[in-house]
């Protein structure tokens, strides 16, 4: 399925990409914002996904949530979300209220500041303090998000550290630093608009140029710190978190491909294969036969910058131990590094990624997504028509090869979930 992509370039650097689908009465508006976690500097960890926060918190003609509020009541829905390397914001709307979703984002792209106030940032410093007690401290497994990448990537390198945060940072986090980091990385010429679904080119072209024509462009950017990295680890890694839990879990990591790369498909064919479907090795191996594990999935965190991760997840069935767990997903990744994998395997794979694919396409909203991907990434949203031919160009040999490369012990971060021991009784 070859999606239509038009795409185009406002003079303050807004890249804008169109693509027409009048299947459904609906239209996607997403916005990518090429800034995430990677960019913060010491000190201020977490300000990224703050600062996601605050842009629903009002702007010099938009009161405190009242975005929320009247895209609800237009009859669709909006989200945002923050990533390593990333920040994206996006509404599906009625074909009808297009004018009202884009006037909103261009109004918190243009005139946010004068709407921010001390008030709203301690609320929402608040807001981010509580999701991270619930998401993170508190929720069994929860601190893995920021303990692998800070067991995978090295100290000094840009995805080490929280994504959410620190409570001391989120703390030293001020007025000033919200204004440097709006003023930085929130420009038209760090973002890409991406229209999906039942509109007229035309109208929303000039409602493009309207709303977000006359926004000032960027300037003394900084460029996100260097993130090369050799192939692999070098060494073994590996963690024991005693954690609230009562079942082992573990979740092992491979330095991978930069997502785009050729080597890309490589790995995400060989994450299918390994923890993908009932078919997978360590679903077909852990659940079904050897009856350790309740549940099984590999993917790739699909980072464009220096080095991505393949990370397998397994959490036990009750009564296995965290060795036992290890040592069965051990042997299985040994195995496929030893001796590769089958022509019927990447045939499978291959075919449930182009299924994935296919379906995606279909929703407004993911295209959208998609296609902003693809054009904050490289530059070039017609990348997406190009993703199914790059899958069915993977072959046994060039997976075999990244297994052999990738998967060995010299490249594997494991991070090990274990219920931690009953305090200690002390007798009176």
């Amino acid at each position: 399925m070859r999606i239509p992509i038009e795409t185009l370039t406002l003079g303050n650097g807004l890249r804008v990409v169109l693509s027409e689908d009048h299947t459904a009465p609906i239209v996607a508006v997403n916005l990518w914002y090429h800034v995430g976690s990677g960019n913060e500097r010491r000190g201020r960890t977490g300000f990224a996904h703050l600062f996601e926060h605050m842009l629903f918190q009002g702007s010099e003609h938009v009161a405190a949530n009242e975005h929320f509020e009247l895209i609800a009541r237009a009859g669709g829905t909006l989200n945002g979300s923050t990533w390593l390397d990333r920040t994206n914001y996006y509404e599906t709307v009625p074909s009808n209220q297009l004018a009202l979703a884009l006037w909103l984002e261009a109004d918190r792209m243009g005139a946010l500041l004068p709407g921010m106030t001390q008030e709203k940032l301690d609320n929402q410093r608040d807001v981010v303090k509580n999701e991270r007690r619930w998401s993170v401290d508190n929720q069994p497994y929860g601190t893995w998000w920021e303990k692998l990448p800070a067991l995978a990537y090295p100290p000094e390198h840009p995805f080490h550290h929280s994504l959410i945060g620190s409570f001391e940072d989120l703390d030293a986090a001020a007025l000033p630093d919200v204004a440097e980091f709006f003023a930085t990385y929130y420009t038209p010429d760090n973002a890409v608009l991406t229209l999906a679904g039942d509109f007229e080119r035309g109208e929303a072209v000039q409602l493009i140029e309207q709303y977000f024509g006359d926004i000032s462009r960027g300037a003394n950017r900084p460029p996100l710190a260097n993130t090369a990295l050799p192939k692999v680890f070098g060494t073994g890694l590996r963690e024991v978190v005693p954690d609230n839990i009562t079942l082992p879990r573990m979740y092992l990591a491979f330095r991978a491909p930069e997502f785009g790369s050729p080597e890309h498909y490589d790995a995400s064919v060989c994450a299918t294969i390994l923890g993908t479907r009932k078919t997978s090795r360590l679903q077909r191996s852990l659940i079904r036969e050897k009856r350790l594990a309740a549940e099984v999935s590999a993917f790739t965190f699909d980072l464009a910058k220096g080095a991505d991760l393949l990370v397998i997840d397994v959490l036990a069935l009750p009564g296995v131990s965290a060795e036992n767990l290890e040592a069965a997903v051990l042997a299985e990744v040994d195995l496929v590094h030893r001796e590769g994998v089958t022509d019927e395997e990447v045939a499978r794979a291959i075919a449930l990624i182009e299924t994935g694919w296919t379906l995606s396409m279909e929703s407004a909203t993911d295209r959208a997504d998609k296609l902003s991907m693809f054009a904050t990434y490289f530059g070039d949203a017609e990348l997406v028509n190009e993703q199914p031919a790059r899958y069915r160009a993977v072959t046994p040999e060039s997976v075999t090869r990244f297994a052999r490369e990738r998967l060995g012990p010299d490249n594997r971060a494991t991070l090990l979930y274990v219920p931690a021991e009953p305090a200690t009784q002390v007798a009176a």
